[in-house]
């Protein structure tokens, strides 16, 4: 089981958005029969394995082991992941473009690139399972309280000027047999989603 998969077949996102399949795919975290599933869930079990089907053939859950009970085989499925995200690539034509409008004061803009984010990594992770590779990343997340709105902005300033030099410094057009690295610096206000849930 991965950590995080990122979904970018639109009838895979189609299928995992049902609030029953979201369910059960949180259910199989651990593995378990559509009879196990249908107690915990409230459902028929017949009901429970058709929705098993439909996420089995959309590659969101996998099958771990098959158990004799009498004259029935008992199949014990697994989510392929903990977690799901669904990439930009899912939506086609409609995905967010940040070269339609780049604003860096935008929070629309920010959405954007973040969307374009989830789209390269998606693919990145799902072209380097195929290899049996490892992505080469590097994230920083944290947090910063101003004191002001203009300190907010002479941050802001400070690290778009510290990230330009950095930028200078390591970027070299020539270098044989170089990679090209996508370099996404963002700053929003932070939500607490804990407050938000309770």
């Amino acid at each position: 089981m991965q950590d995080v998969t990122v979904i970018e077949d639109p009838a895979a996102a189609e299928a995992s958005l049902d609030p029953m399949r979201t369910r059960l795919l949180a259910e199989l975290a651990e593995p378990g029969s559509a009879t196990m599933l249908a107690a915990r869930v409230g459902l028929a079990r017949q009901k429970v394995n058709y929705h098993l089907r439909t996420l089995e053939r959309h590659g969101l859950v996998e099958l771990v082991e098959e158990r004799r009970k009498g004259n029935v085989t008992e199949r014990v499925l697994q989510a392929t992941a903990a977690s799901y995200v669904i990439s930009p690539v899912a939506l086609a034509a409609v995905q967010p473009d940040p070269s339609r409008s780049p604003d860096r004061l935008s929070a629309r803009w920010l959405l954007a690139l973040a969307a374009k984010l989830v789209r390269d990594v998606g693919l990145l992770l799902t072209a380097s399972a195929a290899a049996r590779k490892r992505v080469a990343t590097f994230a920083i997340d944290g947090e910063v309280r101003f004191a002001s709105p203009a300190e907010r902005a002479a941050f802001a300033d400070e690290l778009a000027g510290a990230v330009t030099s950095l930028v200078s410094k390591y970027h070299d057009e020539s270098a044989p047999g170089g990679r090209t690295y996508r370099v996404v610096v963002a700053a929003h206000p932070s939500v607490d989603t804990a407050a938000k849930v309770s």
